[in-house]
């Protein structure tokens, strides 16, 4: 088996079946094989998983997470190369084939990520490559201060970034990530259990290039990418805190020594300030 295409998802199988068929149609002449994991879902997802037969089909039972339901899929995939791909993104040019080949070709690209657009086409700035992540970016993250001055994170948020140009990045999205299977087997894991959600591909990014291998970006493949529909029913204070909780994760592992507990003293300011939104515009 040459790709093993692997998703987590969590009711939305309204969009899956569409993420489905345009792997499909993208796959080139590859073998390829597909593995749904399932977080325990209350729609329909059997039924649209029913209608592909040959796809893997995972049932967890319950929320695992994004990075373990991942690294559940990648147990038993039998791919050379491994593509972690989300329920809600919908590859619309290029193949699969040709992003295999490329990494077939430069040895020294150990993670490829694509171009992410919106269903109309647009490039995806939000879902685009970000530099690493710093305490002070986070903090004022953290504290929403972005609203007030939107700035303040071009460096982090790579506002000098051209999309049209392959480039070697820091990091990548985890929604579209393509690896040699071989490379995950010396790492050892796919996504680190430390995340439930968020910053788990950051992480990922981390491990890779501290294997000496590159983290690379390429407009050759464009993906629409919908962006947290699985998410994006949760309640905003809950995704807060499990969004700080992984961010005080991260720094705990990649430091600096300090961050963490800085992060853990304004962790309620972040809170209460979601809150107050919330209040405020109902979202």
């Amino acid at each position: 088996m040459k790709l093993s295409v692997i998703t987590v998802t969590l009711n939305v199988a309204d969009i899956l079946k569409m993420q489905i068929e345009s792997v499909r149609n993208c796959v080139g002449n590859l073998e390829l094989e597909q593995i749904i994991v399932d977080n325990g879902s209350n729609d329909n997802i059997k039924e649209i998983v029913s209608s592909f037969p040959e796809i893997k089909f995972v049932e967890n039972g319950k929320n695992l997470g994004f990075g373990a339901a991942n690294n559940i899929g990648y147990k038993i995939a039998t791919g050379d190369y491994i593509l972690f791909l989300n329920p809600d993104n919908q590859i619309t040019k290029g193949t699969l084939e040709k992003l295999v080949q490329k990494m077939e070709q430069d040895k020294n690209i150990g993670l490829l990520s694509v171009k992410l657009i919106h269903p109309d086409g647009r490039f995806n700035e939000g879902a685009k490559p970000r530099r690493y992540p710093k305490l002070f970016d986070q903090l004022i993250s953290l504290l929403k201060v972005p609203h007030l001055f939107p700035k303040v994170l071009n460096h982090y948020l790579m506002k000098d970034f051209d999309s049209e140009i392959e480039q070697e990045v820091e990091t990548v999205r985890g929604s579209f990530m393509l690896l040699k299977k071989a490379t995950l087997d010396k790492l050892g894991f796919a996504f680190d259990s430390l995340y439930f959600i968020w910053f788990e591909d950051v992480d990922l990014c981390r491990e890779i290039q501290k294997m000496g291998l590159k983290v690379f970006y390429t407009p050759m493949m464009e993906c629409c990418d919908l962006v947290g529909q699985t998410f994006k029913k949760q309640d905003s204070v809950w995704k807060q805190k499990i969004f700080t909780a992984s961010m005080i994760k991260y720094f705990s592992k990649w430091g600096p020594w300090y961050a963490p507990y800085v992060l853990r003293f304004f962790r309620p300011f972040g809170i209460l300030a979601v809150w107050f939104k919330k209040q405020i515009t109902g979202k």
